[in-house]
């Protein structure tokens, strides 16, 4: 007899567009690392919102801020100053090392904003002739879902019957240098890379390839767009991902934690060079900076840094890879990871990684697979020692009892 149909699945089913397909798991609650469904049950969460939450589900800090700032201002738009805006600006700034910020909504808003302004940038500074601007990205990228950005993704999933697409992009292979150097042209204006790439299943580039990178970059006068809205705010071990190769991009993108997964907030962090660039009503935002977001990302980026949750994710990231390493599956390709980003990657005989991500979810584990054969573990910063423990036992008699 088959289980009974959940009535929240079954009104999405019937009247949702059908772009997701989430496991058969209800939530109604969540506290630090832990979620509750609808009937009770708990569940360490070991996706964060896709790195969203990183700062873990309603930090009473963050919450607190929210109300305070919800009952006094939400909205001005940017027709008028704000009294949050500011002083976000300052903070950010402090914290990144930015010398100008562009304050958006959504991670792919903030990744569209950079390509306009790194454009107009080749165009009025470089010397670009008008409408000949390239930008260089790699291949297996993940930047979004607006038409914009998958008219340069490999995907054909994001990219099948959507277009035509914007030209303007060159694609090259992820951790080659070599392959930069060559791609590299007058009109270049920009490489746009992640760090790591996260959705691709955390794929981590050789060492020394971003100092490279770099390098390439400076000599060329290509202004370097690092995407860290998933491997940024603490989420490797270092505030931002690009600290590991001791480099600075030119602009840097954030998002996802940027609000501790309150509201949607994100932001372009670069140098005056590409921002100075964009004058008043050549782009914006309705609610772009509004005061609550600006609220909301103080308070989010305080505790990430008061409460030590980087240097958390640095000390029980390297436990947790550890762990996962040691796990004698035989249908286990690999293990990758940097601080709470990780990644186990299956046998393709091992069939859909899906499977062992509803098996988890019996064992009170909510994991994601990524390309069919690729579960990802990315947890709250907050994770403790006991609970990284706990969750490897899961992880492994799952692995072992599925897959073995």
């Amino acid at each position: 007899m088959s289980a009974p149909v959940n009535p929240f699945i079954a009104t999405e089913t019937r009247l949702g567009a059908q772009n997701y397909k989430p496991l058969g798991v209800v939530l109604s609650r969540g506290e630090g690392v832990f979620v509750w469904d609808t009937d009770g049950n708990r569940y360490l969460d070991c996706l964060s919102a896709y790195s969203a939450v990183n700062q873990g589900h309603c930090h009473p800090k963050i919450l607190a801020a929210m109300i305070e700032q919800a009952g006094r201002l939400t909205l001005t738009s940017r027709a008028f100053h704000n009294d949050q805006l500011a002083p976000f600006y300052e903070e950010i700034a402090a914290l990144t090392g930015a010398h100008r910020v562009l304050p958006m909504n959504s991670g792919a808003e903030a990744v569209e904003s950079a390509i306009k302004a790194v454009r107009k940038w080749g165009y009025e500074v470089k010397g670009v002739p008008d409408g000949q601007a390239e930008i260089i990205v790699c291949a297996d990228n993940f930047h979004g879902r607006t038409l914009g950005i998958i008219g340069f993704s490999t995907d054909p999933v994001a990219r099948d019957h959507f277009g035509p697409f914007a030209p303007g992009f060159k694609i090259i292979p992820f951790g080659d240098a070599k392959a930069l150097e060559a791609a590299v042209g007058l009109n270049t204006v920009a490489f746009l890379a992640e760090p790591i790439q996260g959705e691709a299943g955390v794929i981590i580039p050789p060492s020394g390839y971003f100092a490279e990178v770099r390098q390439l970059c400076t000599v060329n006068n290509v202004m370097l767009i690092l995407d860290e809205i998933q491997t940024g705010l603490g989420r490797t071990g270092r505030l931002l991902a690009e600290q590991h190769d001791g480099i600075e991009a030119d602009v840097t993108l954030l998002g996802k934690a940027l609000s501790g997964g309150f509201y949607p907030v994100s932001a372009v962090l670069s140098n005056h060079a590409v921002l100075g660039t964009l004058k008043p009503g050549q782009h914006g935002s309705t609610f772009g900076g509004n005061p609550l977001a600006c609220a909301v990302a103080r308070a989010a980026l305080r505790v990430l840094v008061e409460e030590g949750m980087i240097e958390n994710a640095a000390l029980q990231g390297a436990h947790f890879l550890e762990g996962l390493r040691s796990i004698r599956a035989n249908t286990i390709r690999a293990v990758r990871g940097r601080g709470l980003m990780l990644a186990v990657e299956l046998h393709k005989e091992a069939g859909p990684a899906r499977r062992i991500c509803e098996a988890l979810q019996a064992r009170g584990i909510l994991a994601k697979d990524t390309h069919e054969h690729t579960i990802r573990f990315a947890p709250p910063l907050v994770i403790t020692r006991d609970q990284v423990e706990w969750a490897l036992e899961q992880i492994g008699a799952t692995l072992m009892q599925e897959v073995a």
